[in-house]
């Protein structure tokens, strides 16, 4: 009889217990929390159910040998809370948006502002949070204390659990080695969509990375940075660099695009090269990556932070100023002059009501406001700088997702009907399409005046332009949507960026190329690593880091 109740214990266990709510929860989490990699390994041809239900099981063993090392009382049940709820708001992005939580995409969130966190709330969001993550903490919260116990029985109690949670694991991967092999290294996503495991480790990498970094100001480079001597009598130069957001270049008409998504542009002397690949796939890795001159390889691999592009112009001696429209600059102008478009100069007009304020913006204003008192802000820099050259740097809103429909202003939107909601996985994909577009369309307005403005600088400066965004975007291609996929399995999609070239007839660095050399740079195979040498080529900046063949217009120059 003895024997009797205490096998009847172990099939019928006290949930008061911590050792059984974690792996109570970690049965939750690993089949249910998970519904979106069992659904991705489903339609996958040549994955077999029998390694399904195997990986099932390696996912509950696994997430239950990491929460025994947590089961004491008074720990047990916070842990439990965040991450249950977590894995209900992870199952929604996951499964609806495709998207994987790697340590970019854990910076780039930490990066982010109520803006672009108000976008990804969704009723879809809640009910998955609600019964996913709610539900079961509204159980766990219910249960009586846990019994008293010895501590020794509770230490042996949890690393036995935890050693039978990874035999567990160990086990059910040996039978299923060849399958898993293959799976993971066919289809490379599968090993970043397990929640909540993938998450917290990613989370955990991030945070231990940080802390490993030095403190104090980044190490300086091109310390020797200078400007080249100009004639007597010529114009300082001008270089608006526009930093996009989620353009893909597939989608601008300049490149082939069957839609009219550039039709200002397409009556000025503009350049777009058409094979542009991005340093990362996520604002946060991009743009510190865009602005260095080390290119992408070795900015992967470094371990300090270093000083960037501006660092080296404003060195030089030029004048330089960073205008946000998004929310922020990742560290790249901390140290030169920056604003906010809703940061005014004193005596500068409001903006105007059209681009910025509407409710359904959150006060978001249309990347038009960059140009707004554009004048007035160059004012306020230091004129000796000035004399020299002015590099202005406007990053965009862009195209921002996944409330593309926010990013278009009412008369620009000439592609109907479009996704007006942040759900895009219900609206039909030529909808989602179709708003995504509308803001390319805005972007190309945006280029177009500022272009104008640019020409009316030209009794002042040497004026010139170049645009290029940070990454790409999914739109629903293979059931991804938005970006951030790592690197390495990155589609197309997220990586093939556009970049525009404006460079006026009449002016000094037009007159100092070769006839037609630049229309030979349209198909050329280029990357974000040239965006460092390029704008120091233009503008007449050197320095020992500085590289000629990384240049996009040094083989161009007479």
């Amino acid at each position: 009889m003895p024997l009797f109740k205490r096998l009847l214990a172990w099939l019928r266990p006290d949930a008061a217990r911590p050792l059984t709510q974690v792996w109570l929860a970690a049965l939750w989490m690993g089949l249910l929390a998970n519904w979106p990699l069992w659904q991705q390994l489903h339609v996958l041809p040549d994955v077999p159910p029998g390694f399904i239900v195997a990986f099932a099981g390696m996912v509950v063993c696994a997430t239950g040998a990491v929460l025994s090392l947590l089961a004491w009382p008074r720990l047990v049940t916070a842990v439990l809370v965040v991450l249950l709820m977590a894995s209900g708001a992870l199952a929604h992005f996951i499964g609806s948006y495709g998207i994987v939580f790697d340590t970019t995409m854990v910076t780039n969130l930490m990066q982010t502002d109520m803006r672009e966190t108000l976008d990804l709330l969704s009723w879809q969001l809640l009910l998955s949070v609600v019964l996913l993550g709610a539900l079961p903490v509204w159980w766990l919260l219910s249960r009586p204390p846990a019994p008293a116990q010895a501590p020794a029985w509770r230490v042996g109690g949890n690393l036995a659990a935890f050693a039978l949670g990874i035999t567990g694991t160990l086990l059910l991967a040996l039978l299923q080695f060849s399958a898993l092999s293959s799976t993971v290294r066919s289809h490379k996503p599968v090993r970043y969509m397990v929640t909540p495991l993938n998450a917290v480790y990613s989370l955990t990498a991030v945070s231990v990375r940080s802390r490993a970094a030095p403190l104090g100001p980044p190490a300086v480079i091109g310390a020797d940075a200078h400007l080249l001597p100009r004639a007597e009598g010529s114009k300082p130069p001008l270089l608006m660099l526009v930093v996009g957001e989620t353009a893909r270049a597939m989608n601008f008409s300049l490149n082939g695009y069957p839609r009219n998504t550039n039709p200002e542009l397409a009556g000025l002397p503009v350049l777009s090269l058409r094979q542009v690949t991005s340093c990362a796939t996520a604002t946060a890795a991009s743009l510190p990556c865009m602005f260095s001159p080390l290119g992408r390889e070795a900015f992967v691999d470094l371990k300090e932070r270093q000083e960037n592009l501006l660092d080296v112009l404003q060195r030089a001696g030029l004048a330089v100023l960073w205008l946000d429209n998004q929310s922020g600059c990742k560290g790249q102008c901390d140290r030169v002059p920056n604003s906010f478009t809703n940061q005014l100069p004193r005596g500068a007009a409001p903006l105007p009501a059209g681009l910025c304020g509407h409710d359904e913006l959150g006060g978001e204003c249309f990347d038009e406001a960059l140009l707004h008192a554009l004048d007035q802000r160059i004012a306020a820099l230091d004129p000796a700088r000035l004399k020299r050259g002015l590099v202005l740097v406007m990053h965009q809103m862009g195209s921002h997702g996944p409330a593309y429909f926010k990013r278009s202003p009412p008369d620009l939107k000439p592609f109907q009907p479009e996704c007006q909601t942040n759900a895009l996985q219900i609206c039909p994909r030529q909808h989602v399409v179709n708003a995504y577009d509308n803001t390319l369309v805005t972007t190309d307005r945006l280029l177009a005046r500022s272009i104008a403005w640019l020409q009316k600088q030209d009794r002042r400066f040497d004026p010139g332009l170049l645009y290029v965004s940070d990454h790409g975007e999914s739109l629903g291609e293979k059931g991804l949507y938005l970006h951030g996929m790592p690197y390495a399995m990155a589609p197309r999609e997220q990586t093939h960026v556009p970049m525009i070239l404006w460079v006026p007839d009449g002016g000094l660095l037009a007159a100092s190329l070769q006839p037609g050399c630049l229309a030979g740079l349209r198909d050329q195979r280029v990357s974000h690593d040239h965006l460092f040498h390029t704008v120091m080529g233009w503008v007449g900046a050197r320095a020992d880091v500085y590289k000629p063949e990384r240049d996009l217009l040094a083989g161009c120059r007479s």
